[in-house]
């Protein structure tokens, strides 16, 4: 059996118990299941569509947005759709219509970690150049972090920065890098500390705003 509701067209599976009551659910964007008894005729279960296409207009909506949820991602400030197929034998990346081409999610996992650690590496470089103090070039760690976006470890020498920041644009990006450097000069946050960091990231207020919102 099929359903119509707006411009779409569900397919409507039916399953028939020794129930008193029928119930409407959507699983995915294009199936309709209704569990009633056996005696629920097709025109009784259409009518009773009919009659719930409000409930089903919003329960849709939820399922597309889950949907868009799990298959975008924020790349560098940027949103991307994700299309993915086993015939992609590499990472492509359309910018103009925002969409990444890639075979499945260990191969996006694996580029994303090159990626990573190419930019990462290459911003720290930048930034350590910026400073006139003379500070020790620290060792670049990554990893994902669940209420930092970096650490600055004097003793070891190592500036720890967290993945998740490659969803956001290079500004915040060298931020946190300027911010953990700086603790090389003043390892605590105080005012000296904060003079240092808007020497390098004069806007850093706001930055560290929109991180922390």
């Amino acid at each position: 059996m099929k359903y119509q509701l707006d411009n779409r067209i569900f397919e409507v599976e039916i399953v028939k118990k020794n129930n008193k009551n029928t119930y409407i659910r959507l699983k995915d964007a294009q199936t309709i299941y209704v569990t009633t008894n056996f005696f629920s005729s097709k025109s009784y279960i259409k009518k009773l569509l009919d009659n719930n296409q409000n409930f089903l207009r919003r329960a849709l909506k939820k399922i597309i947005s889950k949907s868009e949820v799990e298959n975008s991602f924020m790349l560098l400030g940027k949103k991307y759709e994700l299309i993915f197929s086993e015939n992609f034998q590499k990472v492509e990346i359309d910018v103009n219509n925002s969409i990444i081409y890639i075979k499945n999610d260990q191969a996006l996992n694996k580029w994303l970690q090159i990626q990573v650690k190419e930019l990462f590496l290459k911003r720290l470089d930048y930034n350590y150049n910026l400073f006139e103090d003379k500070i020790p070039y620290p060792k670049l760690r990554i990893r994902k972090m669940k209420t930092r976006w970096g650490v600055c470890n004097r003793a070891s020498n190592t500036v720890t920065l967290n993945t998740n920041l490659i969803k956001y644009d290079i500004s915040k990006l060298d931020y946190v890098i300027i911010h953990e450097l700086s603790h090389f000069i003043h390892f605590n946050h105080s005012k000296a500390f904060w003079v240092t960091v808007s020497k390098y990231c004069p806007n850093y207020k706001i930055i560290r705003k929109q991180l922390n919102s």
